[in-house]
């Protein structure tokens, strides 16, 4: 799923929000190294967060029932 700059920095601003980071850059430096990512829905009007593995980049969203689940990883462009 290609999404927009916008769509991508939107998701990820919620995804720091969700996990209690101060900034994205904290988030990437907490996770870059483990074996399992926080991941958003990338739905729109959908913003369920879970854990997920760090490339995940079509995980199942068990609230819109769809695989558009990305981890911050996938988001930020660094996998």
């Amino acid at each position: 799923m290609q999404l927009s700059p916008e769509v991508r920095q939107e998701k990820l601003r919620s995804l720091v929000e969700a996990e209690g980071y101060e900034s994205l850059e904290k988030l990437l430096e907490a996770v870059v190294t483990d074996s399992v990512c926080p991941a958003i829905c990338t739905t729109a009007g959908c913003s369920y967060t879970c854990e997920m593995e760090p490339d995940q980049d079509r995980g199942w969203c068990e609230v819109c029932g769809q695989n558009t689940m990305q981890s911050a990883l996938v988001l930020a462009e660094l996998i």
